[in-house]
């Protein structure tokens, strides 16, 4: 039976004014859980356990200013180019440097959600040396539910391009444990030359 403690007037304040911190413990048969004052940093937190600062979840500061350094989010980009690519067929993006990674949900070029909910995903792709004969780029975010395509054309160019850079971003509907990568794709009769440049990157977080 659950256990209900009604704060009123008249009850006063948590804490003596002090330079201490101050806290609720909620304590629950599994898992405990906490709201406290961190004098030192002069925050009201949230977070999981009976100590104060552990594995915070939320945190609030005197400007009001809200943060949340579990919730997942990831930045990554290449360690080095992926080189000469070969055209008409799906290549997985490699990522070897993290930026970020909130939750430790980035691993092996792959994003695993956590939890089931709507996530924003990103990708910013340069490619390298592309063929005058490669028909157009797809770049795919691949989710377990979908796949989104980024397709741009090279048609027009009268000589192989230097660079081209291929950005986009979509909100994904993941459930916990699916998966997010970035393939690409080279349809065409273009040559085995293209780079995929160490300047792309791949990022992405929870909305909802």
């Amino acid at each position: 039976m659950a256990l209900t403690k009604v704060i009123g007037q008249g009850l006063g304040s948590l804490g003596a004014g002090a330079a201490a911190d101050a806290k609720i413990v909620f304590d629950g048969n599994a898992q405990d859980y906490h709201i406290g004052l961190d004098d030192s940093a002069d925050t009201l937190v949230i977070g999981k356990g009976s100590a104060l600062g552990t594995t915070t979840a939320m945190s609030f500061d005197a400007n009001g200013i809200i943060t949340k350094p579990l919730q997942p989010a990831f930045h990554v980009h290449q360690g080095s180019a992926q080189n000469n690519l070969s055209p008409n067929s799906n290549t997985t993006i490699t990522f070897a440097n993290e930026n970020f990674d909130n939750n430790s949900d980035f691993s092996s070029n792959t994003f695993t959600a956590p939890v089931t909910g709507k996530y924003q995903i990103n990708a910013t792709v340069r490619m390298d040396n592309l063929d005058i004969d490669t028909a157009y780029v797809i770049v795919n975010i691949v989710t377990s539910n979908r796949t989104v395509q980024l397709i741009q054309g090279t048609s027009g160019f009268d000589a192989d391009q230097v660079y081209q850079n291929i950005s986009g971003s979509h909100v994904m509907d993941m459930d916990a444990n699916d998966t997010a990568i970035l393939s690409i794709n080279l349809p065409g009769s273009g040559a085995s030359q293209a780079d995929i440049s160490d300047q792309t990157r791949f990022s992405g977080y929870l909305v909802c």
